[in-house]
Order: structure tokens, then C-alpha cells, then sequence
């Protein structure tokens, strides 16, 4: 099977700012129920996903292009292209566009 992208437009996920366009990859049931979410998403220059915490469930993200800060626990991390951001089971987190252009990174939440 091949099909395309599911574009989906947010404001202010999480409690974050600003716009977030989610490319849906997969879908939840292409999954099969090993997770919920496995997509492209592109983070405006200023906007962000606010803090929120995986209950059993984990979300990698591995950024593609632009700058960001990702925020974990008690700890701010700049972060580029190539950097791998993990989220352990029952963590919290959240990601900026802390540069000029997007931050764009592939997210992958699935289940412990």
C-alpha cells in the first residue's frame, strides 16, 4: 500500500505557542497497536510544543533540520540536526524553534 501524508495544522499544542503542522506518517491503526503516533512535524521559527508526560508510552524525536531548545525535566538542551531526543515512560517534556527558520524532526510515539 502506498498513500501520502496526513497534513494536520495546530496552534498552540500542549499549551505551546504558536503554529505546529503535524505530517502524519502513519496512522494509529497502521501501528497495529504498538503506539499512536509516527510523523513529521515542522515547528514555525518562536512556536513550541508545551510540557506534557508519556504514562506508558515513550516519544523519540530525531531532528531533521533547524535549531531548537528540547526541555526535559530540569535540563534545557540545544538541539540540531541528527540529535536524537529520547522521553522515558512516565517523563515529561517539551521542544522550541529557538532559531530563523523551521525545526523540522520526525516524532514516534509508541508504547513500553
Amino acid at each position: 500500500m502506498v498513500r501520502k501524508e496526513r497534513v494536520v495544522k495546530k496552534e498552540n499544542v500542549n499549551g505551546g505557542k504558536g503554529p505546529v503542522t503535524i505530517n502524519n506518517v502513519l496512522e494509529k491503526e497502521d501501528l497495529f497497536g504498538h503506539g499512536r503516533l509516527y510523523a513529521r512535524i515542522v515547528l514555525a521559527p518562536g512556536s513550541s510544543i508545551g510540557w506534557h508526560i508519556h504514562e506508558h508510552e515513550t516519544e523519540p524525536y530525531y531532528i531533521l533540520s533547524g535549531t531548537g531548545k528540547f526541555i526535559e525535566k530540569d535540563r534545557a538542551t540545544d538541539v540540531t540536526a541528527g540529535d536524537v531526543c529520547i522521553i522515558a515512560p512516565g517523563e515529561g517534556h517539551s521542544i522550541e524553534n529557538t532559531g530563523d527558520g523551521d525545526l523540522v524532526f520526525m516524532a514516534l510515539i509508541y508504547n513500553e
